[in-house]
Parts: structure tokens; C-alpha cells; sequence
């Protein structure tokens, strides 16, 4: 891990839960390794799992409303110049642009357990001006069981949370699976009601 990744996870550490919810806000460290660092947190003692959880749903959906707010009023050419300061590159903004315009609101929640658009589905939403309660909605419902996941297992590997990539497959390709399976629930069900109307 690099060290200038480590000295804000430090950083971090000294400010308790409100350090996870800012780790998670700035979107400088992959939520990943931002919630796994938390999970050890919680393993060594220093913060509760349920404050952990919470302060980190709550900073990755602000981190979301973030980049709604720049997609909202700065539009793409902001987006593609400065993206990549938070992850996100052109591509990922035409693809998830793409499942956007193809598959409605509610692929806010859905979008979010899919590798390349998981990050970037909430520039669309902004492009698209949907509405924010909206957003935030399906936004919170999904960042929940994310951050739940990651700081589950960042207590289970305590000392070695570092080692997140190694175990993370076998859990978020089960999460992947079932989101695409809600999508296709949520397709079906929109096409049955386009029908009836």
C-alpha cells in the first residue's frame, strides 16, 4: 500500500468514526480499503461495528451527492476533465450514462454492486436531473449492505485487512449476481407496467 495511502488512513484513525465518514466523502481511497481499514478498527476495539457501518454509509452517499451535484450543474465537460480525481474516467461515465438512459431510476441502486459503473451511475442521474430524495433513496439502500460487507470483513482479517482484494471475490461475486437479478426483476416489471398503461 502505498504511503501516502497509509499516513491518511493514520489520519483517519485519530478522528474516530468521523474519520471513516471523511475517508469515504473525499473518495481519495477506494471505499473499499476505506471500509476494511474500519473493520479493523472495529477489531482492535476502538469503534463499534454499527457506528462504523452508519458513518460510513452516511460518507459514501455524500461522496454520491457529490458527484450528482457536479453531473447536475457542471455537466460532462467537468466530469471528464476532473473525473479521474475520484475514479472516474470517460468511459465509465459513457457506460454508465448508457445504463442510465436504457434502464431507468432505479439502476441508482443496482449499478452499485457492478464493477465500471458503480462509481459513475450517479453522473447521469445528475445530467438527468432526478430528483435528489429520489437519488439519495436508492443511493443509501445500496451503500448499507456495501459498507456492511467491507467492515464485516476488515474485522475478520484484523492485522491483515491489507490482504481485502484476496477474499473480496468469493463475497461481491454473489452480490453482483444477485444485483443483476434485481435489475432483470426490475426490467420485467417496468415493461409489465409500460404494457398495461
Amino acid at each position: 500500500m502505498g504511503e501516502f495511502i497509509h499516513s491518511l488512513l493514520v489520519f483517519f484513525e485519530g478522528l474516530g468514526y468521523w474519520g471513516v465518514m471523511l475517508g469515504l466523502m473525499i473518495e481519495v481511497i477506494p471505499s473499499e480499503i476505506v471500509l476494511s481499514y474500519a473493520g479493523y478498527l472495529v477489531a482492535k476495539g476502538e469503534i463499534g461495528f454499527a457506528g462504523a457501518v452508519f458513518f460510513g454509509t452516511v460518507g459514501g452517499v455524500i461522496a454520491q451527492i457529490f458527484v450528482y451535484w457536479v453531473g447536475r450543474y457542471g455537466g460532462r465537460p467537468i466530469l471528464e476533465r476532473y473525473g479521474k480525481y475520484i475514479f472516474i474516467s470517460k468511459h465509465h461515465i459513457d457506460v454508465a450514462e448508457t445504463w442510465f438512459n436504457k434502464y431507468g431510476t432505479g439502476v441508482i441502486f443496482t449499478a452499485r454492486f457492478i464493477p465500471v459503473v458503480r462509481h459513475a451511475i450517479s453522473v447521469p442521474a445528475g445530467l438527468a436531473k432526478m430528483p435528489l430524495g429520489l437519488f439519495t433513496f436508492y443511493t443509501t439502500l445500496a451503500v448499507i449492505p456495501w459498507s456492511m460487507l467491507f467492515v464485516y470483513l476488515g474485522m475478520t482479517l484484523k492485522d491483515n485487512w491489507e490482504n481485502i482484494d484476496d477474499i473480496a471475490g468469493k463475497y461481491t461475486v454473489p452480490i453482483l449476481i444477485a444485483a443483476i437479478g434485481l435489475m432483470i426483476i426490475y426490467l420485467v416489471a417496468k415493461k409489465m407496467r409500460a404494457k398495461r398503461k
